[in-house]
């Protein structure tokens, strides 16, 4: 018996399908967005602390309140926001479940959710399976930057939320204090929603300040904002992440998250909550890590044929790779993997229309040198 699929555009992601088949060609993998290079030892010591100490039972469906209390001392640290660890903060499974929780929670048949392409291709699923429309705002092909005018123009009465994600996924670019201010102003008034993706808040360059949707109030008042401890502490397969929403958004939130996962990985909050107070240099100067290793990518691919794009914050280099192919870009980075040993990420997956002619790929430098220094060399035979 078939039944009829709820997510007929859904087939297996573009990650999973790069990754195996960077493995069966034994290429290197610059594709999927994972670190190959060890956790903090501060956190592998207080995650064996734990689990020897016997906390590995269920966690409070909201998060433990250590964890909790952590969170919200960081974000009145890093953006001056004072919250409420017991009614607006929510720890979850990563990143990915939060989104899907916020958009469960809020959204309804039949209404619409503005989503700006490219973006991370969990967005649009969530909204189907909350039998709601996404409604496609395609960024700047060139720079990723937003035009306010045609998000402006596709907001309806059926409008329920729009997502917004910076540092971005897949380009880098970052939304700056003018991008908020007129975000602001398109919203005032309305009761549209707002989800601000943030996984890469410590992953900025260049000295630019990240502008989290949790610095401005009017903005917060009516956002899920999302971060994820994976992208930050090296560990994405930890999947742990959390939300902070005001008390109303967060119940309704709380609604959804008790039911699908009820709650996070016992030992690893344990964990975080001791690396967020007593090591709070990671997160500080984890800017500098990666602007450190973005700079020497670049460096390295002056020596090949791609030309890279402007990178301001994130941990993925985009390529121009139309000096040596003319292929489409999925069709290119499956060459790229089988024929000269090195795995890429196509941006066309995460559009509902890739600009017509676009020849561009993702990259991942979250790498140990060696792996970019393998990759590099590969990639001068282009």
């Amino acid at each position: 018996m078939t039944p009829e699929t709820k997510l007929p555009k859904v087939g297996t992601t573009i990650f999973t399908v790069m990754s195996q088949l960077a493995l069966e060609h034994r290429a290197v993998n610059l594709g999927q967005g994972f670190p190959d290079f060890p956790v903090p030892q501060r956190l592998v010591d207080e995650l064996a602390r734990a689990m020897a100490e016997g906390k590995n039972q269920y966690a409070p469906m909201t998060g433990i309140p250590a964890l909790r209390q952590a969170i919200a001392a960081k974000t009145a640290r890093c953006y001056g926001r004072a919250v409420d660890a017991d009614a607006e903060v929510t720890v979850t499974s990563g990143a990915s479940e939060a989104i899907f929780d916020a958009v469960l929670a809020v959204v309804r048949p039949g209404e619409e959710v503005i989503v700006l392409d490219p973006c991370y291709d969990c967005y649009e699923p969530a909204i189907d399976l909350a039998g709601a429309k996404a409604v496609h705002v395609p960024l700047d092909p060139v720079d990723f930057s937003v035009d306010w005018q045609r998000v402006r123009d596709a907001i309806t009465p059926r409008t329920r939320m729009l997502m917004i994600n910076s540092p971005h996924n897949p380009s880098g670019a970052m939304l700056g204090p003018q991008d908020m201010a007129v975000l602001a102003d398109i919203l005032r008034g309305s009761q549209v929603l707002l989800l601000s993706d943030e996984v890469y808040e410590h992953i900025i360059f260049d000295g630019v300040r990240h502008e989290s949707v949790l610095r401005y109030p009017e903005l917060a008042e009516r956002a899920f904002v999302v971060s994820s401890f994976g992208k930050t502490y090296h560990c994405t397969g930890w999947k742990v992440g959390y939300v902070v929403a005001p008390p109303a958004l967060s119940a309704e939130f709380r609604k959804v998250h008790q039911y699908n996962t009820f709650c996070t990985f016992a030992p690893a909050q344990w964990a975080f909550a001791a690396m967020i107070e007593q090591e709070p240099e990671h997160y500080e100067q984890l800017g500098a890590f990666y602007q450190a290793k973005r700079d020497r990518f670049r460096g390295q691919l002056g020596r090949t044929r791609l030309k890279p794009l402007p990178v301001p914050g994130g941990y993925f280099q985009l390529v121009d790779y139309s000096a040596v192919s003319d292929l489409p870009d999925a069709e290119f980075c499956r060459w790229l993997t089988i024929e000269k040993g090195v795995a890429a990420i196509p941006l066309s997956p995460f559009y509902e229309t890739p600009p017509a002619g676009q020849r561009l790929a993702r990259l991942c430098f979250a790498k140990v040198e060696p792996t970019l220094d393998a990759a590099i060399e590969r990639l001068e035979k282009l």
